[in-house]
């Protein structure tokens, strides 16, 4: 196609739409007016336009159940963004810092106390206690004691007195310790029979001894497989007449730890001199006890023997088991024991006149050969605050030792032997009960039951015995402390004229003491005691009744 045609065919084109556009119907938008009827004027017309409203008869349009489940699906458009920033969770506990505490004044704390009181029955107490001080590698000190009384009846009186020296060094490696110490014990032979017309002998009688003891022993280490120590111990002893002892026992221990089991043995040597008007005797021992000490899973095993020779003024061995296992059954409450022993019981001055110091001139004395001691039990813990033992014990024994009154002086005492072998059945009970730091409380009963092979009864010596003590602490200021002692009734022997001798019974008792501290502060305390409150003279040896109740009240002071 040329230009000229395309000219002229686009000319063409356009001159026909103008003439279309043109043919369309379109309202003046100034039409002539017209002329109303009645003669009005008609300026405009207005088309009215509003929204759609139906009417009753559209409802029919509409569906008649209308379908509920037809819900278009809303799916928002989401948009992400990721911020590169770590999350702190505020819900964790926070580790707290510790508040710095002020500083407090060093606790000023005594090394020194003493004690003084009165009461009746003439009753005069004395105590001092000397300390150095805090240093725990160097401790030294002394003490003093002094305790005297004066009864209703005529020769009735007690004093005694005890004074010693102490010290302790303690190294990196071991420690010594050392002690020397001086008792006396005065009284007088104040007892008599009532129904007998044979004048008693009330004369004085005193006990005194010196004595010095030294140990050295390693200290405990978790990576020390090798223990020992060792310690001497000396005394001598008298009283207001000739009788004199001398003794000096070495002791010795060796213990070596191989995995979990220990390997030792213990050793003493017991050198003995007793010296009275009729006779002077040597009673010396030498004991030997090698041990292996097994555990395993909380069960104990200790397998060993008692080597024991006598030398001296009597020659004899004795080799006894020194058998003893323990087994957890309930682990941390209960525990079952048992064990088979033997040993020879020493019978020397000085213990015998401790335990009864109205004894005679020339006492006989004869060791105790305890031949087998088999025993057994259950101890644990029924709870944190109560403790508790039970146990039984079966021994037989050789010459058995014994006290009876002498015939010629009865308000004095000999001692005799049950020739032959004794069998004593043997029950003990122990409970521990500690319910909080204010309260504290212990209590222990013991039944014996005696066969002899040629004595009657097992002079004074109870078949049932009773020991319980107990401590309040009411408050800061006030502590309360109680005791009890019941022994059942005892058998005294009186001798006659040669293989003759009279039986007489002791009637039981029951002995209860409590007492009361108030600290006033730190330093300065009052206390009051009551001792024997049922108020019973009760005889622990014929003849010799006990004081009634008295009462001891003084102060006590830090310094």
């Amino acid at each position: 196609m040329n230009t000229n045609t395309f000219k002229y065919s686009l000319f063409l084109s356009l001159f026909s739409l103008s003439v279309l556009t043109s043919a369309q119907d379109k309202k003046d938008q100034n039409p002539p007016a017209q002329q109303p009827p009645g003669g009005a004027t008609l300026l405009e017309e207005i088309e009215v336009v509003r929204p759609y409203k139906p009417v009753l008869a559209d409802a029919v349009k509409i569906r008649r159940n209308p379908d509920m489940n037809t819900v278009a699906a809303f799916k928002p458009v989401l948009t992400y963004t990721i911020i590169d920033k770590k999350l702190d969770l505020n819900s964790n506990i926070k580790e707290l810092q510790a508040q710095k505490m002020a500083d407090e004044l060093p606790v000023v704390q005594s090394n020194n106390y003493a004690k003084a009181g009165a009461g009746n029955f003439n009753t005069a107490l004395g105590e001092v206690y000397l300390n150095t001080g805090r240093d725990e590698a160097l401790q030294g000190g002394a003490f003093f004691k002094h305790l005297s009384q004066k009864g209703n009846l005529d020769m009735q009186q007690f004093s005694k007195q005890e004074f010693g020296l102490f010290g302790r060094s303690i190294a990196d490696d071991y420690a010594l310790s050392g002690r020397l110490i001086y008792d006396r014990n005065a009284t007088n032979f104040y007892g008599f029979d009532p129904v007998s017309s044979i004048p008693a002998d009330m004369s004085k009688q005193r006990f005194s001894t010196i004595g010095a003891e030294a140990e050295i022993a390693n200290n405990y280490s978790e990576s020390s497989t090798f223990n020992y120590s060792a310690n001497i111990n000396a005394y001598q002893f008298s009283n207001i007449d000739d009788a004199r002892e001398s003794s000096v026992l070495l002791q010795g221990s060796l213990n070596k730890v191989v995995k979990q089991s220990n390997i030792g043995v213990n050793s003493s040597i017991d050198l003995t001199s007793t010296k009275d008007l009729a006779y002077k005797v040597g009673n010396n021992i030498l004991r030997a006890n090698p041990y292996i000490k097994l555990s395993a899973g909380g069960f104990n095993l200790n397998l060993g023997a008692n080597i024991v020779q006598e030398f001296g003024t009597q020659s004899r061995l004795n080799i006894f088991p020194a058998v003893a296992a323990e087994l957890p059954i309930i682990m941390g409450y209960a525990t079952i024991f048992a064990g088979v022993n033997g040993d020879v019981l020493k019978t020397n001055l000085r213990d015998l006149a401790f335990e009864n110091p109205y004894l005679n001139k020339n006492i006989g004395i004869k060791n105790s050969l305890e031949k087998m001691n088999i025993y057994g039990g259950v101890k644990g813990n029924a709870s944190a605050e109560f403790g508790y033992k039970i146990m039984a014990w079966y021994k037989t024994m050789e010459d058995l030792q014994l006290f009876v009154n002498s015939q010629a002086l009865v308000n004095r005492f000999e001692t005799i032997y049950d020739n032959g072998q004794s069998k004593i059945l043997g029950l003990e009970g122990e409970i521990n009960v500690k319910a909080s730091e204010f309260l504290n409380l212990t209590a222990k009963a013991q039944l014996f039951d005696y066969q002899l092979a040629s004595e009657q009864e097992a002079w004074f010596k109870p078949k049932l015995r009773l020991m319980s003590n107990a401590r309040f602490q009411i408050n800061r200021k006030v502590f309360i402390d109680a005791e009890l002692l019941f022994q059942e009734e005892v058998y005294a022997r009186v001798n006659g004229t040669p293989g003759t001798f009279t039986s007489k019974s002791l009637n039981g008792f029951i002995d209860i003491s409590a007492g009361a501290e108030y600290k006033v502060n730190n330093k300065i305390g009052v206390y009051l005691r009551a001792n024997n409150l049922t108020g019973q003279s009760y005889q622990r040896f014929l003849y010799y009744p006990r004081l009634g109740m008295n009462v001891l009240g003084g102060i006590n002071y830090a310094f």
